[in-house]
């Protein structure tokens, strides 16, 4: 895209400007009042953008919602992938770092947790995709992990990794929904207690 440039801004910039601050937008409001209750219409007033303008970033709410999903994804596999990594040398750890990593960062700001478990399933099947590549890219992370423990590796470990990566994100939406939600340290205990006992840790000395 070429054009001369409008406030010090080219073209390319000022499109940049208006995708970020359509996704700044929708990531406050696709949380709250949530994705189906969010018209383009009100994207636009929040952002600051035309209808028009809304269109040259993304082809729809769903492509917004996406692109926000996705960035929600990359943030925090790189900050599951780094706690994980800093741990100490053992299956156990770095499963406990894993974990708590994850409940931490994604409970840290509220809007994160509803894109991430809640609206997502509210956008509809347009997302299916985009949900299938963000748990192939945890499970990626955690099977690594076991591998480097082959004493504790259970017969499927992808199979077993999805269920458990099935069970933290139900744990997840119940401290999102929930009338009386939660703590995240309880979040961590249980998904801990249940990825600890499907890899049956504590029962073999992993340590190197």
């Amino acid at each position: 895209m070429t054009g001369r440039a409008y406030r010090g801004l080219s073209a390319e910039q000022r499109l940049a400007d208006r995708r970020e601050r359509l996704m700044m937008a929708a990531y406050t409001l696709f949380a709250n009042p949530g994705f189906p209750a969010t018209t383009i219409e009100r994207l636009c007033t929040m952002a600051r953008v035309s209808n028009r303008a809304f269109y040259e970033c993304f082809s729809g709410r769903e492509a917004l919602m996406q692109a926000v999903y996705d960035r929600c994804v990359d943030e925090t596999l790189q900050a599951v992938a780094k706690a994980m990594a800093g741990a100490p040398n053992s299956l156990d750890a770095r499963i406990e770092h894993g974990v708590a990593e994850y409940v931490a960062f994604v409970t840290r700001d509220p809007r994160r947790a509803h894109i991430m478990h809640v609206e997502v399933r509210r956008a509809g099947d347009c997302l299916i995709t985009a949900r299938q590549r963000a748990v192939g890219g945890f499970s990626r992370v955690m099977e690594e992990a076991a591998a480097a423990y082959p004493t504790r590796t259970p017969p499927n470990t992808h199979l077993l990794v999805l269920a458990l990566i099935g069970a933290l994100q139900e744990l997840l939406i119940e401290w999102v929904l929930a009338e009386d939600p939660p703590s995240a340290d309880d979040l961590v205990a249980t998904a801990v207690h249940i990825f600890r006992r499907s890899f049956n840790a504590g029962e073999a000395t992993d340590e190197r």
